[in-house]
């Protein structure tokens, strides 16, 4: 089997489909991360029928004793926790691990949870580089467990219309789709490095990362902007608005009778730092594009101007020669070749969310792929790698399916990492 016909059966393989005893068996969790994104999620399992959360793990104990008060008040128990999250790995009575921690903790937690035969749900993105999500593509399918990407549109009830309504045919020929993300972000001045904070396991943060000292820019909400620990904007907000595009340039290539490409023949990006001048690395205006041969796709990002665009802050659309839909966080509406309006809806983000959740578990329970399965995710977390190689390597790359590369050596090297010193990515 070739590595191109070998990540092809890995992307078409189906999720586990194989239930969990009694779909009323209840199912333990263990949460990697307790603040910020990872304590929205903590807090929602925790309110969940038939679900305890039995262990929350995070670096910083300073965190602990308002996590377990949260568990606790929703679920009547007090979960026990851990620093470091290995310990939970041989613990048989956890049946699933859920990951809210740093971009750069995404891929090591869940490769091996699945290989102590633990389900995963992992915060978008899926990964920090593409041979990550690879690598936890590959653990899902060889270890038979569900992993859902946080990518929660997928389970939102206005998001399925917009998609069933584009299948239709409505658009025409459709062939172009752009993503875009505005809301505002603030700047972040530079600050000295400071000594590691008591409570906090610095060493562990850092895992694969390169060594460096301890700076509070660096740490708690704001790791999201150094190249070493996030993905910028583009991973963080656009990958949820990337996914709302690529699912609508799916159906709309599908209602042609054609199909859309798994991965795009090319892709290039331009952009830079042009408004903040502060600390972060990630640029804060962009514009990106992917082509995939009879079909294009194009995100624009300025983080610093509060200008919707087609009236919402966040949204997609999908263009055809009879109209075009938008899509936003919370509603969807048709347009036909006039402007005229056509049919629409709308669902919140609390349907969203929830329904994601029970989604994942529903699948563990009776089988099932998940709505964002990580080959979802994965493939919609590498748009956004590739994207941000483009604008770092600041050229028009091409990508060739079967060596899964750019063959273009400084691109390529990023399309990885080189862990630190223990860690290293598993091969599986």
């Amino acid at each position: 089997m070739t590595r191109r016909t070998a990540v092809g059966a890995l992307l078409a393989a189906p999720a586990i489909r194989t239930g969990r005893g009694s779909p009323n068996e209840k199912l333990v969790v263990a949460c990697i991360g307790v603040r910020g994104r990872a304590g929205t999620l903590m807090r929602g399992f925790a309110e969940m029928t038939g679900v305890e959360i039995a262990t929350l793990c995070d670096i910083d104990s300073r965190l602990f004793k308002q996590a377990v008060a949260d568990v606790a008040a929703r679920q009547k128990k007090e979960p026990r926790t851990l620093g470091d999250f290995r310990r939970l790995l041989d613990d048989k009575s956890i049946d699933v691990v859920v990951i809210g921690t740093p971009d750069h903790w995404h891929a090591l937690p869940a490769i091996f949870a699945c290989q102590a035969g633990k389900h995963v749900y992992v915060e978008k993105p899926a990964s920090h580089n593409f041979r990550e999500g690879q690598v936890m593509l590959a653990a899902a399918r060889r270890y038979k467990r569900v992993m859902q990407v946080g990518i929660q549109s997928r389970s939102g009830a206005h998001f399925a219309e917009a998609i069933d309504y584009i299948r239709t045919g409505a658009l025409g020929k459709a062939v172009f789709a752009r993503a875009w993300e505005t809301a505002v972000q603030r700047a972040m001045p530079a600050r000295p490095d400071e000594p590691v904070p008591a409570g906090v396991d610095y060493e562990m943060w850092l895992g694969p990362a390169p060594q460096r000292a301890f700076n509070p820019n660096h740490f708690h909400s704001s790791w999201r902007w150094f190249f070493d620990y996030g993905t910028g904007d583009l991973g963080n907000d656009g990958v949820h608005r990337l996914d709302y595009a690529i699912r609508g340039l799916e159906a709309a290539m599908a209602a042609q009778g054609q199909t859309l490409a798994e991965w795009p023949v090319s892709v290039s990006a331009a952009g830079g730092k042009h408004y903040f001048d502060d600390a972060q690395e990630w640029p804060d205006t962009l514009v990106a594009t992917w082509e995939f041969g009879p079909a294009m796709l194009t995100y624009e990002m300025r983080i610093w101007a509060p200008n919707p665009m087609e009236g919402e802050e966040e949204g997609a659309a999908i263009y055809g020669d009879q109209g075009y839909v938008l899509i936003g966080n919370t509603r969807w509406q048709a347009y036909g070749p006039k402007g005229e309006k056509g049919p629409g809806g709308s669902s919140t983000v609390a349907q969203h969310d929830p329904a994601h959740k029970r989604n994942f578990f529903e699948c563990i329970r009776n089988g099932g792929t998940p709505a964002c399965d990580i080959a979802v995710g994965h493939r919609t977390s590498a748009l956004t790698h590739f994207g941000n190689i483009a604008w770092r390597v600041n050229r028009k790359l091409h990508f060739h399916v079967a060596s899964q590369s750019f063959r273009d050596p400084e691109a390529d090297r990023l399309l990885g990492r080189t862990y630190r010193k223990p860690w290293s990515l598993p091969a599986v």
